[in-house]
């Protein structure tokens, strides 16, 4: 390491202004932030000193998201090897071929053969999403002469894990491009988007792609192979036909069809512990979320109807079906995009939840709502953190006043 860093002193020097490559300096400094410590310091007592900058939160992030790395992998390759065990249909191409090399079985109950498989799959949308989004941060950063920040990391690790496996690299790289550009860098970069990029490059890509990115034929990565989330299905046969396909435990494991980092809920709160111990994402905005989509799903359970089955799931299977323990976690407690006041959380966390119960119960051709919730969500969260600001100045105004 002594000799990377001696490498990267030499060659500051052709990279700060005046130099050779100063037009390329963010390049530079994201390489050397990214393996050490920045060297600058505060020295005036302005400053707020703490040992928690933004890219230990960002790494902090990404190393929470490590269990649905795992599922992404795990599961997606647990898809695709029981639908081959069935129908007897190989996936062919280059996949196959780079399969074959490992020794892979299609062998379901086989750890390895499971995470071969889901390599195959995941690990192109990553490295799709991570190439393409850096060089649009990298372009950004070079036009406007700053830094590099280091908040693509968590994007580029979120916008994989909440695609399906069978998405088109193209896509991927059209999607991130539009959550990266449209969604961040317009607005001025990392701390100034008021919506979270890796969902809004999801939301384009669903309504200019419906096909890819819905469906039953999208979850499962063999050609030709139907199999509907549980979500879908719950509009089509009702909580009864969900029971007697899936069980809460396997939607509670991630042994489910869905997008290939988000299906996991125990995965999911394993990274909630991370976040929370370490102080880095909000225990309001989980709470009050959770709390919200409880009490909107059990009043529609209690209210009931003979036409739309989605009203008779009850809050423990939407905490465990499609994108919502995912985003509960890692969506809505994006600082950024998220509200800022405690009062503001709480009123937050508990809009996405009800919103999310809302547009599944609601429009059962929209199983999946916690994607639009939370965008929604992003759109109101400086309005809600403005009303609590100003209730607050004028409570303080009068408590003045008297005295």
């Amino acid at each position: 390491m002594k000799s990377i860093r001696s490498i990267l002193d030499f060659m500051e020097s052709k990279f700060k202004e005046g130099g050779k490559l100063s037009k390329i300096s963010p390049l530079f400094e994201a390489i050397d932030s990214f393996l050490y410590s920045p060297g600058q310091v505060t020295s005036g007592s302005v400053h707020v000193r703490d040992a928690m900058d933004l890219k230990r939160v960002m790494v902090i992030v990404v190393v929470a998201l490590l269990p649905c790395f795992y599922m992404a992998l795990w599961n997606t390759g647990f898809q695709a090897n029981s639908a081959i065990s069935v129908t007897g249909v190989h996936i062919g191409g280059w996949r196959e071929t780079v399969l074959s090399f490992f020794g892979y079985t299609a062998d379901p109950n086989s750890l390895v053969d499971n995470l071969l498989m889901g390599g195959v799959w995941f690990i192109p949308v990553y490295l799709v999403t991570n190439i393409v989004g850096g060089f649009w941060e990298t372009l950004f950063a070079i036009i406007r002469k700053h830094e590099i920040n280091e908040g693509f990391l968590v994007t580029g690790s979120l916008f994989p894990l909440i695609c399906p496996p069978t998405i088109p690299l193209w896509q991927v790289a059209l999607g991130i491009s539009f959550g990266v550009v449209i969604g961040k860098e317009i607005f001025g970069g990392t701390g100034k988007n008021f919506m979270n990029p890796a969902l809004a490059g999801r939301a384009f890509l669903f309504f200019a792609y419906p096909a890819q990115i819905s469906g039953d034929k999208v979850w499962t990565a063999v050609d030709g192979y139907s199999s509907a989330t549980p979500l879908a299905r719950i509009a089509e046969t009702g909580i009864t036909g969900l029971s007697q396909s899936t069980s809460w435990m396997a939607a509670f494991l991630g042994k489910i069809p869905g997008s290939m980092g988000e299906t996991s809920t125990v995965a999911c709160l394993a990274g909630a512990l991370i976040l929370l111990l370490t102080g880095v994402a909000s225990w309001r905005i989980m709470v009050s979320c959770a709390v919200g989509a409880a009490l909107i799903s059990t009043l529609f359970t209690l209210v009931g109807s003979l036409t739309n089955q989605m009203f008779a799931l009850p809050f423990h299977w939407h905490f465990v079906l499609g994108g919502f323990a995912f985003g509960l976690v890692f969506m809505t407690t994006d600082p950024v995009t998220g509200s800022m006041t405690e009062e503001g959380q709480w009123i937050y966390g508990a809009l996405i939840g009800f919103m999310c119960i809302l547009i599944r119960v609601i429009n059962p051709a929209f199983p999946e709502g916690m994607m639009l919730a939370i965008l929604f969500g992003n759109i109101c969260a400086p309005f809600i953190d403005h009303i609590v600001l100003k209730r607050h100045t004028k409570r303080r105004l009068l408590r003045h006043a008297q005295g």
